[in-house]
């Protein structure tokens, strides 16, 4: 189970919009992470390296949580609020739970659910 103390820190990185540093930060070497039903990915060099190229195509992103913070035992839910400003002048706003399973203080598991029509980018 994560003290209080880390998913503070793990929140203040993703909202500094250090997303990538995060996960190199806070994720099990073996961590999964899985799209609403997707298959999961797994491997925390992965999901570093897709978040780069993410944030590559971004000339800005905006996140935040929304608390409450729900936490028991090991398993953790966040609520998130994103937005980019793509490179190409579009726009996406989404907003996502995030439910994650801890060992100790690192993040081994993690699903996202969101309505997956927020990622189609629209005009700023």
């Amino acid at each position: 189970m994560p003290s209080q103390h880390t998913l503070e820190r793990f929140i203040a990185r993703v909202e500094e919009n250090a997303h990538a540093e995060a996960i190199e930060e806070f994720y099990t070497a073996s961590a999964s992470m899985r799209e609403n039903q997707a298959e999961p990915r797994v491997g925390r060099e992965l999901h570093v390296a897709n978040e780069r190229k993410v944030l590559a195509r971004a000339r800005s992103v905006h996140s935040q949580c929304v608390r409450p913070v729900f936490v028991e035992g090991d398993r953790v839910v966040i609520r998130w609020i994103f937005r980019f400003e793509w490179l190409d002048g579009t726009v996406t706003q989404m907003e996502e739970l995030a439910y994650q399973r801890w060992e100790g203080e690192r993040m081994a598991e993690e699903q996202f659910f969101y309505d997956p029509a927020q990622r189609v980018p629209r005009q700023a």
